[in-house]
């Protein structure tokens, strides 16, 4: 292969796309989408804050009224005198927005039975919070039924909240505060990003091999060229295109959220949640609900203790973003980069040589789908095997995931927060170089016949038969 050629086809690839207006439109709205993914949640957080609402509330147990406290969003008032059924037909004339009516006392379950009445239906969190405050309500009427003196406060006493904090240890011995919410976030990241990136700019390999064979613009090509130099060119060429775009969005995307940080207020941010790794999941579009689904278990941050520089030094609870950031530094962020630009590149050389390969055999983008889920199943796997590696970052199923070629992108890049042995990165780097230079040869002779193929619909078969000229 001629190298200059291979530079000229580089260059002009790289030109052609940088150029183009959707480039420069995505370069741009991208990192306005990412920083509202950081940002929006928070500030959805505070702008849906509900308003505050009047309850009237008819206790028919006795028991239940003295803890109905008042609330940022919830008031409420003693109608216990009114007669529920004319109550609930004149709401807005006393001023209420609901009526809740409190059962009497089943003296078998020792409980009641709750029924409200609202001409809107009630928010989540405010018939959740009725529900916390009449449950400590049947609690402390059950702890009293018992007549045992000071009964209350000896269960208050067994009740454990025991939490772990987990430290890591380096060749010296020191300690490092580690947070496993934090590594599992930046595993997600990790894993989405290089997913979304190797299936975005293959896609568009494929995608213009196809357009010069439909447009017998790669007749003209190849006639210059040899088809070799013209696949590593194109496949180059748009791999320095994506880490182009790929730098510029991290770069405004940082300078969006410290811009609007600045205007807006990090304290008014911070402040929407008092949990940070419930603001970190919901950034990334995870709520609780998913993570108990997939037995995650969260962990209360404020619970969180310190390392310090040696054991001898008093440890003690901190601020719960001090707890974050003391993570945060903790990661070896020189080692995570350095990897992710080896198994995005050669992740995507691997996955942009097949989908080349496929993009010669076909005329149109219809006929390709049939062809590329064979090739596109394996970046799936890789994606779900990704997800739940932070529950158990050295199981065999990751392991194996991050060895093999065609998951070991995604894989690994979930398993990097958590630690990784220096020879399984490096196996898995060579494994993964090897297949690409094995995959590329076979890539390289379906191109050469393929890209001058016209009039027929191609198969597996054919591909074969072009492999073995």
């Amino acid at each position: 292969m001629n190298f200059h050629i291979i530079k000229v086809i580089i260059s002009r690839e790289y030109l052609n796309r940088v150029k183009k207006k959707s480039f420069i439109w995505i370069t741009f709205l991208g990192p306005l989408f990412f920083a509202a993914m950081c940002i929006l949640p928070s500030v959805i957080m505070v702008a849906t804050k509900e308003e505050a609402k009047k309850v009237g509330v008819v206790d028919e147990s006795g028991i239940v009224l003295p803890f109905l406290t008042n609330t940022e969003t919830i008031e409420f008032s003693d109608c216990s005198a009114e007669i529920p059924d004319s109550l609930k037909k004149h709401l807005e004339a006393k001023g209420l927005d609901a009526m809740l009516v409190v059962s009497p006392l089943d003296s078998a379950t020792k409980s009641v039975e709750l029924n409200s009445y609202s001409e809107k239906p009630l928010g989540v969190d405010m018939g959740s919070t009725i529900e916390s405050k009449v449950d400590n309500a049947i609690e402390d009427y059950r702890i009293k039924s018992y007549d045992i003196t000071g009964l209350g406060t000896i269960m208050d006493e067994v009740k454990s909240d025991v939490k772990l904090t987990s430290y890591t240890l380096d060749d010296a011995g020191k300690e490092t505060l580690s947070a496993s919410e934090v590594y599992m976030i930046i595993s997600m990241v990790l894993a989405m990003i290089i997913y979304m990136f190797i299936a975005m700019f293959c896609g568009t390999v494929m995608s213009s091999v196809i357009e010069e064979k439909s447009s017998r613009v790669v007749e003209v090509l190849v006639s210059s060229v040899k088809s070799t130099e013209l696949l590593f060119g194109k496949i180059i060429g748009v791999a320095l295109v994506a880490l182009t775009q790929f730098i510029l969005w991290i770069v405004l995307t940082v300078l969006i959220v410290s811009v609007v940080g600045s205007v807006w207020g990090f304290d008014k941010i911070a402040s929407s949640a008092t949990d940070p790794t419930t603001q970190m999941t919901q950034s990334m579009g995870v709520d609780q609900n998913q993570l108990d689904a997939m037995g995650v278990s969260t962990m209360d941050m404020s619970a969180i203790t310190a390392s310090v520089a040696d054991s001898s030094v008093t440890q003690g609870p901190v601020n719960q973003f001090d707890a974050i950031l003391t993570t945060l530094k903790g990661i070896n962020y020189t080692q995570m980069l350095v990897v992710f630009l080896l198994y995005f590149i050669f992740g995507y050389l691997l996955y942009a040589s097949l989908f080349a390969a496929i993009g010669s055999a076909v005329e149109n983008e219809a006929d390709s789908q049939q062809l590329t889920i064979p090739v596109t199943v394996p970046l799936l796997i890789g994606f779900f095997i990704a997800f739940y590696t932070f529950k158990s970052p050295d199981s065999g199923i990751a392991f194996w995931g991050s060895m093999i070629p065609f998951t070991s992108p995604i894989v690994m890049l979930a398993r990097l927060p958590f630690g990784v042995p220096v020879w399984q990165l490096v196996l898995s780097i060579a494994l993964l170089i090897v297949t690409f230079v094995g995959c590329a040869w076979v890539s390289a002779k379906i191109y050469k016949v393929g890209i001058l193929m016209f009039g027929k619909k191609s198969s597996f078969k054919d591909m074969w038969k072009w492999l073995k000229q």
